[in-house]
């Protein structure tokens, strides 16, 4: 069975108490956090704050200790049933889960993490309704209005400005530039039919 990893190439990854069946935390593994947990004796997260590998109790000594490794239906989500040192939480709680929920949040309660590839996908599908609705005063609706060959000098230019800042140690300014570059490759995108999946795509093949 091919373990299915999300849009971010992480295992969402679920810790119970493998005594009392409470449910302890919920982190993310990548296949190298995953790799040393089953091959070790402690289970190892990825942290998606710091983007590492992460000991699980490597700070506060509060290890969790693999028993077994259980894979749902799908293979996309791990059960890790562990032997807890101490608190999973760093509250110092036993459990993550202590927030109960009783009534329907409202909207403005929910608070969104965005993460890179989202981002992406995100700003492609406004760029899409831009496309579409072509509304007055938008540089967006001014770049496809201008055609593909002025949207590709435009991606030409912000490489070369990219290309520049990285040459020249400008780390202050490089990522603003990554970011215009990107946004008109987007367009460059919508403008020339091509959806971003596919350029996903391109990229997991390169992973080979």
């Amino acid at each position: 069975m091919n373990i299915k990893l999300n849009e971010q190439g992480l295992l969402p990854a679920i810790a119970q108490d493998a005594n009392t069946g409470q449910v302890l935390m919920m982190g993310y593994m990548n296949p190298g956090s995953l790799k040393r947990t089953i091959e070790g004796i402690q289970v190892w997260f990825y942290s998606r704050s710091r983007e590492d590998l992460w000991h699980k109790g490597e700070m506060s000594g509060n290890y969790l200790n693999l028993k077994e490794a259980w894979l749902d239906c799908d293979a996309d989500t791990i059960l890790l049933k562990v032997d807890p040192d101490g608190p999973a939480c760093h509250t110092g709680d036993v459990s993550c889960f202590t927030n109960k929920l009783e009534v329907v949040p409202e909207e403005e309660e929910y608070e969104k993490t965005e993460t890179g590839p989202s981002v992406l996908g995100e700003l492609f599908a406004l760029i899409k309704d831009r496309q579409e609705e072509m509304p007055e005063g938008s540089y967006t609706t001014s770049l496809f209005s201008d055609g593909v060959p002025r949207i590709a000098q435009k991606v030409v230019e912000e490489a070369g400005e990219t290309g520049i800042a990285a040459a020249i140690n400008d780390t202050e300014n490089l990522p603003g530039e990554i970011a215009d570059m990107l946004y008109h490759t987007l367009v460059l995108l919508a403008a020339s039919g091509v959806q971003l999946e596919e350029v996903y795509e391109k990229l997991r093949e390169r992973r080979k």
